[in-house]
């Protein structure tokens, strides 16, 4: 007898089911999905003990023909594509036809649905995979999902689920996202009764800011800046966080291509290069961005969840997003403002880091979806106990809108820029240099502000653009080397020096063959000399990818470091002359206000808050 035998449809149903279900949150993310592809404009989503035993989805989508609800179910049954070529012009988020099959195999299911079409609605139950009713159901035209005992006939993979807090942790988290990614449709998020997440889904600009404040909160709200730009390969809008607002991880980083949330080392890089100066080392920027692609220029059959696409593009793609970022962060004056209140910075940090509760407002609670059956808590026995609608609060969300879009109009005044910069040629006549403290930081005022600027920081920054300009434009020196130094080289190292050699050769280095794998090193750029060893050179190359090109992270940390040591240093005195041509030299920058390792070279305070101080206001 042989050894390879055919697996039974319950194994194959419940291995499909693991590369598509890993837990509760994955159930989440599948209907979510299937809800938007039937049009919703409302979405309710409930979860108990972290969406273990209990999740319960509703939509007011166009609903399952009766006819149509078995078949769902089954294996590769899908309404989104027809033949191999559709996968190739995916529109919608679900496409493959594995995801109500792959949870009814590993969990109890309960189905409510009905089409506007349709006199009555259809109720359908399946356990593991096996049907246990199909009936005629009156209920409100969309769908409501309940999945129930998951994992029930897989302990094994049950046990390795997390703790209900973690794995309701785990459904917040797709529910921010998702919320960000669609800010035209209300959503509605309870978790053990209590509701988290409540958005309208308005649908101009006003509803992605109000999704932003209600998931984000207001204190990162108000900090963030429009972009937006496009090139022949894809279009790019949203928000990204002023420099201040760094995190110490990518947790507040989202990005949507075509409105799906998914993961991108292209995209995270991108973002991150683009911000490059602007934060100190091991700080991640905050933004919500959406991406427009042609869907033919997109494989979205990487990942099993989805979670993954190719881009065709890739490197087009990643120039405009560098790009767009680096051009809206340049040329404005992020001076961090000293605020000197009573709250500690501990608790604001605290603030700050927990937006879901600063999203979620008393009021809000009893506000309700049209749809949506009256009682949600507790639990009902059966749908067919929760069929009947309550009428749409509109009055009252119409009241919370307009309250939401003032404060976030008052946020947005909060930021904009003063008519004269402090360093623009029209501010110059106007700056006053007051004097210097601890002979490191300088004291000037312009208007009602006063500042305070870090000599090496500044000087740091001055002397690094130059030096960077110097390399971007070819205006350097070479310094030979004798001997030459002999660099043996890997296959893939080879295949980068060969791709960008003639850049090598720009910013200074000659280079030769040296027979086989290994070449020979002449020449290095003047004012870079470590890069004269073997080891420094490869360190260079392997900076390069296929996406990033000649952004040198090595090279530019060496233009860093050879700066930092050339600066003036604190504890040093300068005369008022230097300090005004000082002033002059950071004017010509695009961004003078970050050292190259992204220290602030100033920070400023109002005239107000120092009265607040001395309690004359």
């Amino acid at each position: 007898m042989g050894n390879i035998a055919l697996l039974d449809k319950q194994t194959i149903d419940q291995i499909a089911a693991g590369e598509v279900i890993e837990r509760p949150a994955s159930v989440v993310k599948e209907l979510i999905e299937n809800a938007i592809d039937a049009r919703a404009t409302e979405i309710s989503v409930e979860i108990r003990d972290g969406g273990i035993n209990y999740i319960r989805i509703t939509d007011n989508g166009k609903g399952i023909m009766k006819e149509d609800v078995p078949l769902a179910f089954t294996r590769h049954a899908t309404s989104k594509i027809r033949t191999i070529e559709d996968l190739f012009s995916v529109h919608s988020l679900g496409f493959r036809g594995e995801a109500l099959s792959s949870i009814a195999s590993v969990a109890k299911v309960e189905l409510l649905t009905k089409t506007k079409e349709a006199m009555s609605g259809t109720r359908y139950v399946i356990h593991g995979g096996e049907e246990v009713v199909c009936t005629d159901a009156g209920i409100p035209n969309g769908t409501t999902i309940v999945v129930s005992s998951l994992f029930y006939n897989t302990p094994a993979r049950r046990k390795y689920l997390g703790s209900a807090n973690a794995e309701a942790g785990r459904i917040m988290e797709l529910m921010q996202a998702v919320i960000l990614s669609h800010p035209e449709i209300g959503f509605k998020f309870v978790s053990q009764g209590k509701v988290r997440l409540l958005t309208y889904g308005n649908a101009k600009e006003q509803g992605r800011m109000e999704s932003i404040y209600r998931v984000l909160g207001r204190d990162i709200a108000k900090y963030l800046v429009p972009v937006k730009a496009e090139n022949a390969f894809a279009s790019v809008s949203g928000y990204i966080g002023r420099p201040e607002i760094g995190r110490g991880n990518r947790s507040y980083e989202y990005y949507f291509i075509n409105g799906r949330y998914i993961k991108s080392k292209v995209i995270e890089n991108a973002v991150e290069d683009g911000y490059r100066g602007f934060f100190m080392q091991h700080r991640y920027p905050v933004y919500v961005l959406d991406l427009k692609v042609p869907s033919e220029d997109l494989d979205v059959n990487v990942h099993p969840a989805k979670m993954e696409l190719r881009l065709k593009n890739e490197a087009e793609v990643y120039e405009l997003l560098a790009d767009c970022v680096r051009k809206t962060l340049q040329n404005k004056e992020w001076i961090p403002q000293v605020q000197l209140q009573p709250q500690t910075a501990a608790a604001e940090s605290k603030k700050i880091s927990e937006p879901a509760e600063e999203a979620e407002k008393p009021r809000a609670e009893k506000a309700a979806f049209s749809y949506l059956p009256k009682a949600l808590s507790p639990r009902p026995q059966t749908l067919k106990d929760a069929a009947a609608p309550e009428p749409f609060e509109e009055k009252k969300i119409a009241e919370i809108s307009r309250e939401q879009t003032a404060e976030l109009r008052t946020d947005a005044g909060q930021i904009r820029l003063p008519e004269k910069v402090l360093l623009r040629e029209n501010a110059l006549p106007d700056i006053r240099i007051i004097g210097q403290v601890f002979d490191t930081y300088w004291i000037l005022q312009l208007e009602d502000k006063m500042y305070l600027l870090d000599q090496h920081a500044a000087h740091e920054k001055l002397l690094y653009e130059t030096l960077l300009e110097k390399l971007r434009s070819g205006q350097h020196f070479t310094q030979r080397i004798s001997p030459p130094v002999i660099v043996s080289l890997q296959p893939m190292e080879e295949r980068r020096l060969e791709k960008y050699l003639p850049d090598f050769e720009k910013l200074g280095f000659e280079i030769s063959s040296f027979g086989g794998r290994e070449i020979a090193l002449s020449a290095v750029p003047l004012d870079l000399p470590d890069l004269g060893s073997a080891e420094a050179f490869r360190e260079l190359l392997d900076s390069l990818d296929e996406v990033r090109g000649m952004r040198l992270e090595k090279l530019l940390a060496r233009c860093a470091t050879i700066s930092c040591k050339a600066a003036v240093k604190g504890n040093m005195r300068l005369s008022g002359a230097e300090v005004q041509e000082l002033i002059r030299g950071l004017m010509k920058l695009e961004d003078p206000y970050h050292c190259p390792h992204g220290r602030p070279t100033m920070i400023s305070m109002t005239k107000q808050e120092i009265e607040k101080r001395f309690g004359r206001t």
